[in-house]
């Protein structure tokens, strides 16, 4: 897969701090600090480190979510606009449970259209490019008009994933997305991102825990600690040798 060197996400510096209580129980916790990288298209960074480790944070900010209280986050080169609608479509999140962003009472169809009905009026041409996603994705026309309690996980998270896709999105994060999977459902759900970048080459934020999976999906590895990114390097250089103290760790904590 080839991967440009121009960045369609760029993080410089960011920090967030969250603070919580009143008077002497009030805490203050650094989720993210100076953390810098950035995404080209058609790349994937994979982002591991323990739970509590900033990892949802970044992908919060990265979607323009969260605010960052001080560096700069850019998509496409600019500033991330604050308005969700000036960007709807071009950012995507497909995440660990799917059945959290899809309406109970939609149809698989409706729930692919959703999207795409930020800025157009409901059309055939419209249905038939969600149509044609649900296809890419692995559901043909049989499914269109089931409802979500009618699919098994595996398949809500392609619909998740035909959903994020079906915009054209320039970017995609991908929190989680796997984890709540069985292993061979995983493996199905890997090769389905894969493919479908490979075809699309949209940039992706994969976080995850899983190792394994973060091996096979990403270009580049960012492991996270207390909010700060403590190594960043090329898939086959990280594993082969991580240099990080706490990736060695991080290692064997997760792989026992």
């Amino acid at each position: 897969m080839s991967v440009s060197s121009r960045a369609v996400v760029e993080l410089d510096d960011v920090s967030v701090r969250f603070t919580s209580g009143f008077g002497p129980a009030r805490r203050s916790v650094q989720a993210m600090s100076g953390v810098s990288f950035d995404i080209a298209p058609g790349e994937t960074l994979g982002l591991v480190g323990e739970s509590g480790s900033g990892k949802s944070t970044t992908g919060a900010v990265v979607l323009g979510l969260q605010r960052p209280d001080r560096g700069v986050v850019r998509f496409e080169g600019a500033p991330l606009a604050r308005s969700l609608r000036s960007r709807a479509g071009r950012i995507q999140a497909v995440l660990q449970h799917p059945r959290w962003a899809i309406d109970p009472r939609s149809s698989v169809l409706d729930a692919v259209l959703e999207p795409l009905l930020v800025h157009e009026r409901r059309s055939r041409a419209l249905e038939m490019r969600a149509r044609d996603m649900l296809e890419a994705v692995g559901l043909p026309g049989s499914f269109e008009q089931r409802r979500p309690h009618q699919l098994s996980g595996g398949q809500l998270q392609r619909v998740s994933v035909a959903r994020a896709l079906v915009t054209h999105p320039a970017f995609v994060v991908f929190d989680e997305a796997v984890s709540a999977l069985d292993v061979s459902v995983q493996a199905q759900i890997l090769n389905l991102i894969h493919d479908l970048q490979h075809e699309h080459a949209f940039a992706a934020l994969f976080i995850s825990h899983d190792l394994a999976a973060v091996r096979y999906i990403s270009h580049r590895v960012a492991v996270m600690r207390k909010g700060e990114i403590v190594e960043l390097a090329p898939t086959a250089v990280f594993y082969d040798s991580p240099a990080h103290p706490y990736s060695r760790q991080l290692f064997q904590e997760l792989s026992s």
